[in-house]
């Protein structure tokens, strides 16, 4: 009772939007010593565990690949794969949305950082969407929903992290993620197309399109591409670990800057500073939450929990279900990092004791939390879209559009439930 206490404790500070990493380290402190079952001896192995969080070699991925998003984001590859993209789709209705959505994967697949797809779309392409006649709701609801891609096309920094917690192969991961990210991005297009089709006043099709060229078109194209190929190839081929990939991507991304002309001394310090500053926050949410675990697992939750699934409930697919929608629901109001180092380290020894596969749990637990970026009141991608949209759109105007991408994502939660083989793909 005393850890289930202490799990609604954690979660009542949360809501009131105090930081994270402070909630979890004074809850654990503040039961620790109130708890007549525990002393605060309990916090003697505690230095042990965050020198095993910072000599992790996984996790050593994260500021790498954030740093590399981070370069990429100020190199203008977001403006010219749209250019590429809308000249390519220039004569289909709804055409300037579906660019929006390939550029959004791309640079899923080459930054992995939600923050900045959506502020480099919202700021790139929904003036454009507008200017082409785009109904508000759905061009908000295009941009917020194509730059939270990142969340589950590798190399995405949550499945780095629900690599570590669930303690699997990041590498098995990101090629466990590729076709669901791939079959998140075809049900976008698909409802762009058809929502265009029978109403094409939302989606016209834009006329102002400059005209390139293929060579020119591959040129804005191949660079990026390139890139992404070989960060994720040489992890797929086994080749290169996550951490090497990502340094090699980091390289990769200072290259494309040169080669577009915007690397300068400016912009490497933002990218620095920045990839600091995430990844300290990350950092320390993960030593909190390693505080939080041990008191909580002393307590006897994992145990509580593991008794509950295993023995009251025994079935498999209600743990799914409940797992599921706990997860969506806990995302309404508090963001994926929380989730993941609150809510996941509890569900992992329900997922052994039930024999699931971790991979396939693990790209159920990222489409998830992806739609935690778009759900209201407190969806990230949300608040991004409009601080760079400012007045232009109303927040109803940007609920009302992001909610059939909501839909849409629950779709495709559903079919990877249903048909898992999309997983083990290309493992």
């Amino acid at each position: 009772m005393t850890a289930l206490i202490m799990f609604l404790v954690v979660l009542f500070f949360l809501l009131l939007g105090i930081p994270v990493a402070f909630v979890f380290g004074t809850v654990s402190i503040l039961f620790a010593y109130l708890s007549a079952e525990l002393t605060m001896d309990v916090f003697s192995v505690l230095p042990f565990r965050i020198f095993g969080i910072m000599s992790n070699t996984t996790l050593m991925a994260v500021p790498l690949f954030i740093a590399m998003g981070l370069v990429l984001e100020k190199s203008k590859m977001a403006e010219n794969l749209l250019m590429s993209m809308s000249a390519l789709f220039k004569n289909v209705k709804g055409g300037l949305a579906i660019s929006v959505v390939l550029v959004g994967a791309m640079l899923a697949a080459s930054t992995g950082i939600v923050s900045a797809s959506v502020v480099m779309m919202s700021v790139i392409a929904l003036p454009l969407m507008l200017k082409a006649g785009y109904s508000k709701a759905l061009a908000s609801g295009t941009v917020a929903a194509s730059g939270t891609l990142g969340q589950i096309i590798p190399p995405s920094i949550i499945l780095i992290i629900l690599g570590d917690v669930m303690s699997v192969s990041v590498g098995e991961l990101f090629m466990g993620a590729v076709l669901p990210g791939l079959v998140l991005v075809g049900l976008y297009i698909a409802y762009i197309l058809i929502y265009a089709y029978f109403k094409p006043e939302v989606a016209p099709v834009y006329e102002n399109v400059k005209d390139l060229k293929l060579g020119e078109i591959l040129l804005y194209v191949l660079p990026p591409l390139v890139l992404m190929t070989a960060v994720l190839g040489s992890i797929f081929a086994g080749i290169a670990s996550p951490t090497e990939s990502a340094a090699f991507g980091v390289v990769g991304a200072v290259f494309l800057a040169q080669i577009n002309k915007s690397l300068n001394f400016k912009m490497l310090k933002y990218a620095s500073l920045e990839t600091i500053k995430l990844s300290g926050m990350i950092f320390m949410i993960l030593i909190g939450a390693t505080a939080f675990s041990l008191v909580f697992n002393e307590l006897g939750g994992t145990d509580m929990v593991l008794e509950f699934f295993t023995n009251d409930i025994a079935d498999v697919w209600i743990f799914i279900a409940f797992a599921m929608l706990s997860i969506f629901i806990l995302g309404f109001f508090i963001d994926f990092i929380e989730i993941s180092f609150i809510i996941v380290p509890i569900l992992v020894p329900v997922m052994n004791a039930f024999g699931i596969d971790p991979i396939w749990f693990a790209v159920l637990v990222a489409l998830n939390l992806q739609a935690s970026f778009l759900t209201p009141p407190f969806g990230l991608s949300l608040f991004f879209l409009k601080g760079a949209a400012g007045d232009t759109i109303k927040t109803m105007q940007i609920y009302k559009g992001i909610i059939p991408f909501i839909l849409l994502q629950l779709i495709a939660l559903g079919l990877v439930i249903m048909f898992p083989n999309l997983v083990f793909a290309f493992i």
